[in-house]
C-alpha cells in the first residue's frame, strides 16, 4: 500500500507484469526519513537495527529471534534493480483485472465476512466494495501473496544502500511484529519488497494501523482474512477516505466539452460538469456539490469517469494512474455499478512511439518526468497543452495523429 518506489510485487506475480508505484514508500504518520546506515558486514549491520530497535522500545530478546538466520536474498536485489513499467493501456488492464470470476468471487467473500465488513464501514466509513477491490487487486483474496522470506527482504532492502532510510524502519517494525507474536521470521513470506498478507502492507503500517478481526489477540494479515479487512478499512480511513461521499462514478461526455479542463487536479465541481453535459450514467446527480475531475483514461472516445475527492486515496496507494482507476472501477462494480461503456478510443502510440512524443514534449518546454513510454501524470499534462495549442480536442490521450502534428 501507499506506494511510489517499489514495483507491486503482488500484481507482478499475478500477471508478470511490476507497476510503477511501490510500498517502500510507506512512513508513519508525521514521519520523515532519516539518514540510516547501510552495507558493511551484515552481523555489524543488524547489531545496529538490534541497537535502534531495543533504543525504540523493542525487547533484545525479540530483536535476536528477529535476526536469527538472517541473510541476504539476491533475488530481492534482483527484483529492486529490475523494475518493470506499466505500459498497458486502461482497457487492457482494467478487463484483465476486473473479471466477471474476481466480481464473482468478490461477491462471495463480502457475504462470508459480511459481519466484518459492517464493523468496517461502521467504525471507519469504508464500503465493501472498495476493500473487496483492493483485497482482489493485491493478492486474489489471499491465493497469491508472494514466496519471499519477508525478513530477509527486509533485511536485504534495508542493508542495501539505495533507500535505507525507507526500509530500516521497516525492519525495526518487524521485531516489534515478532514481539507481539504476529509473525515468525523463519517462516513468514511475502512480497519481495516486504509487504505483508492479503492487502499487502508494510510493517510500520501494520503496527500503526493493524486490527484484530477475528478476536484471537494477534494481527496477521497473511492468514486471517478479518485482520485484514479490518486493517484495510482502517488504513483506507487514514489515507483520508471520506464516509458516505462517493470516489468514482461512470459518465457520458459531449463532443463540444472544455476538454483541457479534464484530467487529476481540476478545480470545477461535478454540477459544473454536469451543466456542460456531462451525465452520470447511474442518473445520480447528488454529490454535484463535490469536486469533481473528468477522468478520461483513453480520451474523450473511451470510457470517462467523475474522480471524487475520495479517488485520491487511491492514489496514495498506488501512484499508476491506470491501477488506480482499475482499483476504483472495480470498487464502483462490486458497489452495484454497471460494466463502463468501452467506446472507441482513437489509436494509442506503442512504447517507442512514445518515448519519441515524450521527448518532442521536453523539446518544447515541457516537463513529462523520465523518457520512459509510459502515459503518466506529466506527459498527460503537456499533451494537453500541446492539443490545446493546435486546436484539438485537449483530452491528455496520446495519438498518432498529434506525434505527427508535432
Amino acid at each position: 500500500m501507499h506506494r511510489s518506489l517499489a514495483s507491486r510485487s503482488a500484481l507482478a506475480l499475478l500477471f508478470a507484469l511490476p507497476l510503477a508505484g511501490g510500498a517502500a514508500a510507506q512512513q508513519a504518520p508525521g514521519a520523515a526519513p532519516a539518514a540510516a546506515p547501510c552495507g558493511g558486514d551484515l552481523s555489524a549491520f543488524l547489531e545496529g537495527v538490534k541497537k535502534d530497535a531495543v533504543a525504540a522500545g523493542a525487547s533484545a530478546v525479540a530483536a535476536d529471534e528477529a535476526f536469527a538466520g538472517a541473510e541476504i536474498d539476491p533475488k530481492v536485489l534482483s527484483r529492486d534493480r529490475a523494475q518493470g513499467v506499466f505500459k498497458q493501456t486502461f482497457l487492457e488492464f482494467s478487463q484483465r483485472t476486473v473479471s466477471q470470476a474476481r466480481l464473482d468471487i468478490g461477491r462471495q467473500k463480502m457475504k462470508q465476512y459480511a459481519d466484518v465488513f459492517a464493523r468496517a464501514e461502521q467504525e471507519f466509513g469504508v464500503p465493501p466494495g472498495v476493500i473487496t477491490a483492493f483485497w482482489a487487486m493485491e493478492t486474489d483474496f489471499g491465493a497469491v501473496q508472494g514466496d519471499f522470506n519477508t525478513r530477509n527482504a527486509l533485511v536485504t532492502l534495508s542493508h542495501d544502500c539505495r533507500r535505507p532510510e525507507l526500509f530500516r524502519p521497516q525492519l525495526i517494525s518487524l521485531i516489534e511484529m515478532v514481539q507481539h507474536g504476529d509473525l515468525d521470521p523463519a517462516t513468514n513470506t511475502g512480497a519481495w519488497a516486504g509487504e505483508i498478507g492479503q492487502v499487502q502492507m508494510l510493517p510500520r503500517d501494520i503496527i500503526a494501523y493493524g486490527m484484530d478481526g477475528d478476536g484471537d489477540g494477534h494481527v496477521r494479515l497473511k492468514q486471517s482474512s478479518p485482520d485484514a479487512i479490518l486493517t484495510a478499512a482502517k488504513f483506507i480511513q487514514h489515507l483520508g477516505f471520506e464516509r458516505g461521499q462517493p470516489w468514482l462514478q461512470e459518465v457520458t461526455v459531449p463532443d463540444n466539452l472544455p476538454f483541457e479542463k479534464s484530467g487529476l487536479g481540476g478545480t470545477m465541481k461535478a454540477a459544473e460538469w454536469f451543466a456542460l453535459g456531462v451525465k452520470p450514467r447511474d442518473g445520480n446527480t447528488a454529490f454535484g456539490n463535490l469536486e469533481g475531475d473528468l477522468v478520461l483514461p483513453q480520451g474523450r472516445m473511451g470510457p470517462a469517469f467523475i474522480a471524487y475527492p475520495n479517488f485520491k486515496i487511491y492514489l496514495e496507494w498506488n501512484k499508476s494512474f491506470i491501477y488506480t482507476t482499475s482499483a476504483a472501477y472495480f470498487g464502483t462494480r462490486l458497489s452495484g455499478a454497471e460494466p463502463y461503456l468501452k467506446g472507441v478510443p482513437e489509436q494509442g502510440l506503442a512504447s517507442d512511439q512514445m518515448k519519441a512524443l515524450q521527448t518532442k514534449l521536453q523539446s518544447l518546454g515541457h516537463d513529462v518526468g523520465e523518457i520512459d513510454g509510459i502515459l503518466g501524470s506529466g506527459t498527460r499534462v503537456a499533451i494537453q497543452k500541446e492539443q490545446q495549442r493546435l486546436g484539438m480536442p485537449a483530452d491528455g490521450w496520446a495519438t498518432p495523429a498529434l506525434l505527427d502534428a508535432l
